[in-house]
């Protein structure tokens, strides 16, 4: 699969070319548009039969459809466009092996060698993130694009970092993070409009947004007639 990423950073869509008989799995909705030598495909499970009822409902827990959209290629140089549903940034991030642990609504679409799945990350720390209680693991070999809110850039982790909550789009599962204060006072964090914030700790990549879609919704529900 070749992929060229268009329109970047504030309206990005992703151009696909497929050789005959390849595929691609896509997140339900984002096609914009498509050569006519595709078969699509929807289905709860994964590229070849992996997964079902209980992985859909997974993914539907971390902000994703039950669904996914299979496209396959009849003939050659076929071309898919896909595009997110928020304005913003697309990343290609080639697996080799390996979790990609990603926020929900980040994943756009892979390649059928990357397993779909979804990871509770616990109550506690999806009560206090703003995030939901699952997010969306991505693992084996292939393509994988993931889509932001804003533009997407890449930190590498080297010891600790600190990310405000909801800013984050991915992460290599070889890091972890903790909630924390802002600063050292709890009532400063708030009062700094700050609040509590993810600490990220060991080594790896991890990628952030430079938008919040929650601070922007907070910001433009009060402008919005009511119906």
């Amino acid at each position: 699969m070749q992929h060229e990423l268009l329109a970047q950073p504030a309206m990005s869509v992703a151009k696909l070319t497929l050789a005959a008989g390849e595929s691609v799995t896509c997140e339900v909705g984002a096609m914009i548009a498509m050569s006519t030598g595709f078969t699509v495909e929807t289905t709860s499970r994964n590229k070849g039969g992996g997964g079902g009822l209980a992985k859909g409902l997974k993914r539907m827990f971390a902000g994703e459809n039950f669904f996914l959209n299979h496209f396959t290629a009849t003939g050659p140089n076929e071309t898919l466009i896909i595009g997110p549903s928020l304005l913003g940034d697309i990343m290609h991030y080639p697996m080799t092996g390996g979790t990609l642990v990603v926020q929900g609504s980040s994943w756009l679409a892979s390649s059928t060698g990357i397993e779909i799945d979804a990871t509770f990350q616990g109550i506690g720390k999806a009560l206090f993130s703003g995030e939901g209680m699952f997010w969306v693991k991505c693992s084996g070999a292939g393509d994988l694009l993931l889509n932001s809110f804003g533009s997407i850039y890449q930190i590498d982790v080297q010891g600790e970092h600190v990310v405000d909550t909801g800013h984050i789009v991915a992460f290599e599962d070889t890091l972890e993070f903790r909630l924390g204060k802002a600063s050292k006072s709890l009532v400063g964090s708030i009062l700094g409009g700050e609040g509590l914030v993810c600490k990220f700790s060991g080594q790896g990549k991890l990628y952030c947004q430079s938008h919040n879609p929650p601070s922007f919704g907070k910001l433009l529900g009060p402008k919005l007639r009511p119906r």
